[in-house]
């Protein structure tokens, strides 16, 4: 059997917002609106897998996405992050010391946006 996981969902204060700095810190586009009312704003993260970001009312809940890239694209990124003076850090407790070394890769960073949602990318 063969499992992909074809989209998930942020769920944001401001979905608009949040999906134009998911993408840009990774270095992708902000795709359009799906959904009733075009709710969703996406981000196609590559051919099978969307980030949908979803506005909500309430305290969004903490919530982590993790990608694995290569070692180029993680040059990339985290040179988005520092141009974009985004505080990074090499594990979840601490996102803001601008450390890469990552337990569980050979490099790795970890960054929150205003809503608290937890990004990681890592690479070996």
């Amino acid at each position: 059997m063969t499992i992909t996981l074809d989209h998930t969902v942020v769920f944001a204060k401001d979905n608009d917002k949040a999906a134009h700095e998911f993408a840009e810190n990774m270095g992708l586009k902000l795709d359009g609106y799906e959904g009733i009312d075009n709710k969703f704003a996406e981000v196609q993260v590559n051919d099978d897998l969307s980030v949908f970001f979803m506005t909500i009312e309430d305290d969004t809940p903490q919530q982590h996405l993790a990608f694995s890239v290569d070692g180029h694209t993680f040059d990339q990124i985290l040179d988005r992050l520092c141009k974009r003076n985004v505080a990074f850090g090499n594990n979840p407790f601490e996102t803001d010391n601008q450390r890469t070394d990552h337990p569980f890769a050979s490099r790795g960073v970890f960054w929150t946006n205003l809503d608290g949602c937890l990004f990681e990318v890592m690479t070996n």
